[in-house]
């Protein structure tokens, strides 16, 4: 019998995000180590930078812009979101010490959580919940029995489908967050 989606799909899901997260918590400690803090605020810049670009996509698929295809403006969304919030996370490190900067750190790894879900666990899960059904049809189980055994599975997709009304609001308030971070920072340090 094939695992369900927790086991296959969510769990690992949750800890590749646990080791980008765990990943820039180790690139700042080499970066604390080897007296490199310094790199930390210019990668502020260039996963900011970064991250505007990955708009490219959103700016396409609402007819802003009219260059490059959306597939591969998705993919360079995806890689240049994620990048750019790593460098972000290391250059927030462990120095937070203002409610803004740590509701823009809170916001940016929702929304990086939410854009995963859409793209990669909600895919597998759906391929993982079809292999699911059919193996329990081809071995001679009932409706009821494939809807009984796949309950838990289907309450986990149902949620997970809603992954977008998250992650646009989230956007505008990780903007939000973050420009009211910059134009404090430009104005007062």
């Amino acid at each position: 019998m094939k695992t369900g989606v927790v086991l296959k799909n969510i769990i690992p899901f949750l800890s590749w995000y646990a080791t980008m997260i765990f990943g820039a918590i180790f690139i700042d400690f080499i970066l604390h180590y080897f007296g490199l803090v310094f790199i930390g605020r210019y990668l502020g810049y260039l996963g900011t930078f970064t991250i505007l670009i990955s708009f490219l996509y959103s700016l396409n698929k609402r007819k802003i812009i009219k260059f490059g295809t959306p597939k591969v403006l998705l993919d360079y969304h995806e890689y240049f979101a994620l990048s750019g919030s790593i460098m972000i996370l290391v250059h927030a490190g462990v120095h937070i010490h203002a409610i803004l900067p740590w509701l823009a750190i809170g916001a940016m790894l929702i929304n990086v959580a939410s854009g995963l879900v859409g793209k990669h666990l909600l895919q597998e899960a759906n391929k993982t919940m079809r292999e699911r059904k059919l193996e329990l049809k081809n071995s001679g189980a009932s409706p009821d029995e494939i809807a009984h055994e796949v309950f838990w599975d289907t309450v986990s997709m149902d949620t997970m489908k809603k992954w977008r009304t998250i992650h646009l609001p989230i956007t505008y308030f990780l903007a939000l967050f973050s420009l009211i971070h910059i134009v404090s920072v430009i104005l007062f340090n």
